[in-house]
């Protein structure tokens, strides 16, 4: 999944090696931390929020198959 993530803010970012990823398992719980630069912060989240909502959407569809919930947090 990190993988895939990484791929899609890769794609929607100017700086893609600004981006960081953090992740933290427990038990069935995947937390994605990301961390951005400011400028774009708004891509990421989009308009109203909705290109987050669409990543955070593929994300669960991916983690449902492994029976995992995922949570997705910018900073």
């Amino acid at each position: 999944m990190k993988e895939a993530l990484m791929y899609i803010i890769g794609s929607l970012v100017e700086n893609p090696q600004a981006v960081k990823v953090g992740v933290a398992e427990d038990g069935d719980i995947v937390r994605f931390k990301l961390e951005l630069a400011s400028s774009d912060r708004g891509k990421v989240i989009g308009k109203e929020g909705r290109v987050v909502k669409a990543i955070r959407t593929v994300l669960q569809t991916a983690a449902a198959r492994q029976n995992k919930k995922v949570y997705l947090d910018i900073d």
